[in-house]
């Protein structure tokens, strides 16, 4: 099955309702924090890993077409080039 089409910006805002609405609550724990969730913003599955590769590979296996989201989890960013990467408070909001 192909997935639906959708623009970045609503791959992004999908993940991100699905990250605040009950996968955070699961993933943000000390262990962690600094790995990436990937998230399949077709059906909510999730999977975490240190650098995102395996998650990814895995929800692929799962739906081949899935539109799939990374957020590095604790941090408001996913990575930085030559910045400075700042934990942010735990009860953060994503600014759309």
């Amino acid at each position: 099955m192909q997935s639906i089409l959708l623009s970045r910006e609503e791959v992004a805002r999908r993940a991100k309702q699905l990250y605040e609405g009950g996968i955070r609550q699961k993933v943000e724990i000390e262990e962690n924090i600094g790995k990436m969730v990937i998230i399949n913003v077709e059906t909510g599955d999730y999977e975490v890993d240190n650098t995102g590769l395996q998650a990814a590979k895995i929800l692929q296996e799962k739906s081949p077409y899935a539109r799939l989201f990374g957020i590095r989890i604790g941090y408001s960013v996913a990575a930085s080039f030559g910045g400075v990467m700042e934990r942010v408070s735990h009860d953060f909001r994503y600014c759309d």
